[in-house]
């Protein structure tokens, strides 16, 4: 059994909800209330995809993560 390591992209919306997305698998998304819920969820969608992937016999994109920055912009 092949192993894959993505990065996933979590943030909260203004209703608290945490947001996770895999930018390495376009459309892989969740939410949840909780942390253990969305990782749990986010888990269960990359496998999803990635079986979605091997029976259209797409190739996995896996990019190396560099890092994470936020910016604040006066406009």
């Amino acid at each position: 059994m092949k192993k894959y390591t993505f990065p996933v992209l979590i943030e909260e919306d203004e209703d608290g909800f945490l947001i996770a997305q895999v930018p390495d698998l376009p459309g892989c998304h969740t939410q949840a209330k909780t942390m253990g819920r969305l990782l749990s969820r986010i888990k269960e969608a990359i496998e999803l995809c990635l079986e979605v992937k091997k029976l259209d016999k797409e190739k996995v994109s896996r990019n190396r993560f560099v890092g994470i920055q936020q910016l604040e912009v006066t406009l």
